[in-house]
């Protein structure tokens, strides 16, 4: 089953790669590894995701957040690779989590992206991870989520 299929059967359509804000880039390739650069839960209509986890968010607000922003990345992984059937290793996810000082939580947040990989990629979408709290993020957003991804020859 090729990656686009397990989207279509989750119900999801990859969105438009979210256009770098600033002068980075969204991705940088080094041999087979493709590293993307962070991003977050923007809604199609164009709008954020945005609060702080642990007072106006809740855990399974921003598991969903983290979902949709683990979408986003999809985005930028097909721009970058050309087909997402490419990817032979999801190598690892960095998480970063708009938190209150006290909230503890950090790794169920970033399952979303996590669980969304291992749905679309298989046994070839588990990762290295790291899940961390911050005390804010640009724009207030809830989650930023990096990924490194190595692709086919």
């Amino acid at each position: 089953m090729t990656p686009y299929t397990r989207l279509a059967e989750l119900g999801l359509t990859l969105p438009e790669p979210p256009t770098p804000i600033a002068n980075f880039v969204t991705h940088a390739e080094s041999g087979r590894l493709i590293f993307l650069s962070g991003q977050g839960p923007l809604r199609a209509d164009g709008t954020l995701c945005t609060g702080k986890v642990g007072d106006d968010v809740t855990v399974e607000q921003a598991y969903q957040h983290a979902r949709l922003t683990g979408l986003n990345l999809l985005a930028v992984m097909h721009a970058a690779a050309g087909d997402l059937g490419r990817i032979v290793r999801v190598v690892k996810l960095l998480g970063f989590v708009n938190a209150t000082p006290t909230f503890s939580d950090h790794p169920k947040v970033v399952n979303g992206c996590s669980d969304l990989f291992a749905d679309v990629f298989d046994k070839i979408g588990g990762h290295a991870r790291s899940a961390i709290g911050v005390g804010s993020l640009p724009g207030n957003i809830t989650v930023e989520i990096e990924a490194v991804v190595e692709i086919a020859a």
